[in-house]
């Protein structure tokens, strides 16, 4: 696959491991380069060396500086997107928050879905998120302007159908299961995995109309886009 822009770098800083790593996970199927850091000592060194596009931080965090301090020091050297995560949420923590300079605050318990959309558009109202297209065979995607074409021929595709599509393609080459689908695209946990089955069927029917098929399943396991 060819790569045409490089994708914004995120830095997320929170103390959770299961949470921190969830994240991350969810984060880098979108296509964004993320360095995660558990403290705020590490988060404050990866300020400088990672130069982040967006942060997401959580307000208390042990050893060194706490989320808002380390907001500060992000505002110091840019002007980064910042999302404040914590189990903070009355009015005075968000106002705290915002005066250190966050952009938005998302309390817990969240839906990975919802960070991911506050991310999505922060990062496209400051402009630090390009166009993210890719190309694997014939197949073109522009994934910001959500357009598929194969062969020369623009891709008739549903919302679901090209959500998929650039799900696979940010996992070229590498299997991924009917669960994980289910959590990237549709945000579900669980749910009856032959919704996934439906709309792959429907979204290969669209693509071999055009050419040799790309989405190859791996029995027991999931599917796998590659050329």
């Amino acid at each position: 696959m060819r790569r045409m822009s490089s994708a914004p770098r995120i830095l997320l800083v929170e103390d959770d491991t299961t949470l921190r790593e969830s994240v991350a996970v969810a984060l880098r199927g979108e296509g964004y380069d993320v360095v995660t850091s558990a403290d705020g000592q590490d988060g404050t060194e990866q300020v400088d060396a990672f130069r982040p596009d967006l942060a997401i931080l959580d307000v208390r965090l042990p050893d060194g500086p706490g989320g808002l301090d380390l907001a500060r020091t992000i505002r110091a050297r840019g002007d980064a997107p910042i999302v404040f995560v914590t189990a903070l949420g009355d009015l005075d923590d968000r106002l705290a928050g915002f005066e250190a300079g966050g952009d938005d605050y998302v309390t817990k318990p969240f839906s990975t879905a919802e960070l991911l959309a506050r991310v999505q558009a922060l990062l496209r109202r400051s402009g630090r998120l390009e166009s993210q297209a890719w190309q694997l065979a014939d197949l073109v995607v522009d994934e910001a302007g959500r357009t598929a074409v194969r062969g020369g021929e623009a891709l008739d595709l549903t919302r679901t159908e090209f959500d998929l599509l650039i799900t696979l393609g940010r996992n070229i080459g590498t299997v991924v299961s009917k669960s994980r689908l289910l959590a990237l695209v549709w945000g579900f946990e669980s749910y009856d995995e032959n919704l996934v089955e439906v709309h792959i069927s429907a979204l290969r029917r669209k693509l071999e109309t055009h050419g040799d098929r790309l989405i190859h399943t791996v029995r027991g396991v999931g599917y796998v886009l590659r050329g």
